[in-house]
């Protein structure tokens, strides 16, 4: 499913899938397999996403146990052959991130 958020960016390839621990806090996995060509388009929705986060974090960032409001991780594995899976997991209160799906998503999502 692709997005289009506010900002006119459109998510083609991260697919996110939310998960809440029922105190507030919620964790958002992001993903996406993708081709060498595709690459540098992922990582750029990657780099889109987290610059909405840092603007519009709810407090430091930093692992929640450890005082942080907010966290996010960041993995790109090379998979056999051409691919490579790009998975961004962001981690925080269920409002600021349901937020964030929010501003991406498009009209329609």
């Amino acid at each position: 499913m692709a997005f289009e958020g506010e900002g006119g960016l459109n998510l083609h390839y991260l697919i996110f899938d939310a998960s809440d621990d029922g105190e507030g806090t919620g964790t958002w996995e992001a993903m996406a397999s993708v081709r060498a060509a595709q690459l540098p388009a992922v990582l750029a929705e990657v780099k889109a996403l987290l610059a909405w986060a840092e603007a519009h974090a709810p407090g430091p960032r930093g692992p929640l146990d450890e005082g942080g409001a907010w966290d996010a991780d960041e993995q790109v594995q090379t998979e056999a052959g051409d691919w490579t899976t790009v998975t961004l997991t962001l981690t925080g209160p269920w409002d600021w991130g349901e937020a964030l799906v929010a501003h991406f998503a498009g009209p329609g999502d």
